[in-house]
């Protein structure tokens, strides 16, 4: 059964393909959504010279920046369009393997879809299909309220 509220437009691939909100970090270092499934989103992350730490490595903070990208889309699209949204409250990180070139792949996945909160497992692996990093990421499920009179 799938999770999703709101549909998710991957657009045609190419440069435009995948990109997540324009002007954003994601944008800025390359992050590219590339599949949803009933109960996952996936996306990329490149390992170059914008992600990458002094000493050559995946840089522990753009892993941190996939994870909460694919989370907190994730979670936006689990939400009814227009009457709540969701926003990153607390991530952690646990980096077990480095990755020095290539591309990295997240892959989300929900662990509760509560009221108030969400809680995301996200899974990034190296082109070898290792581990590199696993985050969970908890938001918060805001509601909006409704317009007032002016």
């Amino acid at each position: 059964m799938a999770i999703w509220k709101q549909a998710l437009e991957l657009g045609p691939t190419g440069a435009d393909g995948g990109l997540p909100a324009r002007n954003t970090l994601g944008e800025r270092i390359g992050i590219r959504i590339t599949e949803i499934g009933a109960d996952y989103l996936r996306g990329t992350l490149p390992v170059d010279a914008r992600t990458r730490q002094p000493m050559g490595r995946l840089h522990g903070g753009a892993s941190c920046a996939l994870a909460e990208e694919l989370g907190s889309i994730a979670a936006n699209l689990c939400l009814e369009p227009g009457r709540a949204f969701a926003v990153g409250l607390e991530i952690n990180a646990n980096h077990v393997r480095a990755a020095y070139e290539g591309v990295v792949t997240g892959t989300a996945r929900p662990l509760h879809l509560g009221r108030s909160t969400q809680v995301w497992e996200i899974r990034i692996e190296n082109e070898a299909g290792q581990l590199v990093c696993v985050s969970r990421l908890t938001v918060a499920v805001v509601p909006l309220e409704p317009a007032r009179p002016a």
